[in-house]
């Protein structure tokens, strides 16, 4: 997400560079990182996952902000920097130094993609807007996100999540009918921007292997959120109305079952979605047959799926008395085989301990110099000639060294020197 930090970074540490596999479907693609928080990592991580190598550039005594965002020790980086910052390599870069500065330029010049995502207008004042960045590299990508566009109304408001999700139409749609706008657990404001501008960034470096030219791509997190909405926008596009709130029912036609279901023992999460086509009425039958009452098929309340939304709240309560009588995962179980779509609500816990999930790497564990062996979500895409390994974020100037003397070709006495005038 965009912040009110303008410095980008500096560390002491060295490590190996992450592991990137040789077929990476991005191998040889580099980015130059200076984002923080998450709207800007969420898009760099997915690069980095990709195979492209990552290198996040830092403030040199703090680093990013997110290293210390809530953070539970003083000792270490916190778990919310450590999820959204895998398989990146980090140097230190202090940008209020002119030394410092050169030493982005140089990046510049061997990177493919720039990207940031400060507040508004504050990397044009560290000297590092897109015209000069392309005055450097010509052909590097330029990538930014922010809360709202430049040139409209808001475009020198800074924004989170939050503020995202409020003003491109999400939270206005979640929640009960009759309750106050709610914003959703996941956090789409920031990775669901960071996605949108991954994407944009690939489609630039398609675009440069056939003109050899870079350009600017751009993401407004509200303009983001608007993409999220479309099936809100087809329902007003149908009814002419405004959509509402509809808690989980569906908003683009009358619809049940479609609900959260209680399942034994009565927990906070022991529940399961059920849902029942519109476009026919085999999976309706099929409910019917699992929870014992094909009686209902001669019902007049529920002899289609309109008669069925308009009495819905007796629909629910019957399919209610019958899942609290099983667990969640019997009850979609027994769905699923039956080919009706249903799914358990699964919380936190349950994801990451689940097998399966652990197999496909959607959780992997690293090991990590200060915080030992613990599990992050890994990338969900997967590819049959593109497999990178998760490997652990780093820490706080881990690969300083090795990428001014490797890329850049610089000497142990350059680097102990610009150490001593801290410009790393």
């Amino acid at each position: 997400m965009p912040n009110d930090d303008s410095q980008a970074a500096g560390g002491m540490q060295q490590r190996p560079a992450p592991a990137r596999a040789q077929g990476g479907a991005l191998a040889g693609i580099r980015v130059i990182d200076l984002t923080q928080f998450e709207a800007g990592t969420s898009c760099t991580q997915a690069l980095a996952w990709l195979g492209a190598e990552v290198i996040k550039v830092e403030e040199p005594n703090r680093g990013e902000q997110g290293r210390r965002a809530s953070a539970d020790r003083p000792d270490a980086d916190s778990y919310y920097f450590m999820v959204l910052n895998a398989n990146k390599r980090s140097v230190t870069c202090n940008l209020k130094s002119e030394k410092g500065c050169e030493l982005l330029r140089r990046l510049i010049g061997k990177g493919d993609v720039f990207i940031e995502n400060f507040a508004p207008g504050a990397i044009e004042r560290l000297g590092f807007g897109w015209e000069e960045v392309r005055r450097i590299n010509p052909r590097i990508i330029y990538a930014q996100v922010k809360g709202f566009a430049e040139d409209g109304p808001y475009g020198n408001y800074p924004a989170f999540d939050m503020i995202a999700q409020a003003t491109g139409g999400v939270m206005s749609i979640t929640g009960e009918p009759d309750g106050r706008p709610l914003k959703p657990g996941v956090t789409l404001g920031d990775t669901g921007a960071g996605l949108h501008l991954a994407l944009g960034i690939l489609a630039a470096i398609i675009q440069r292997s056939r003109t050899g030219e870079g350009q600017r791509v751009t993401v407004a997190m509200q303009e983001a959120m608007v993409n999220y909405c479309r099936i809100a926008f087809a329902a007003q596009l149908i009814s002419g109305r405004t959509p509402q709130r509809y808690g989980n029912q569906s908003m683009i036609g009358a619809n049940a079952p479609s609900e959260a279901y209680p399942c034994a023992p009565g927990g906070p999460n022991d529940y399961c979605f059920i849902y029942t086509s519109r476009a026919g009425e085999h999976q309706w039958e099929r409910l019917l047959k699992v929870i014992g009452r094909e009686d209902l098929k001669a019902d007049p309340r529920f002899a289609d799926p309109h008669a069925r939304y308009r009495n819905h709240v007796a629909l629910d309560a019957i399919i209610a008395e019958w899942t609290r009588k099983h667990d969640k995962h019997t009850v979609m179980r027994l769905m699923g085989d039956a080919g009706v779509p249903a799914g358990a609500v699964l919380d936190c816990g349950e994801l990451v301990n689940d097998p399966h999930l652990r197999r496909r790497e959607v959780f992997v564990e690293v090991d990590h110099p200060v915080r030992g062996r613990f599990v992050i979500p890994g990338w969900p895409v997967k590819m049959s000639a593109s497999h990178v390994p998760v490997v652990a974020p780093p820490v706080l100037g881990a690969d300083t060294e090795a990428v001014y003397g490797e890329l850049l070709g610089l000497s142990a006495d350059e680097i102990a020197a610009l150490r001593a005038e801290k410009a790393i």
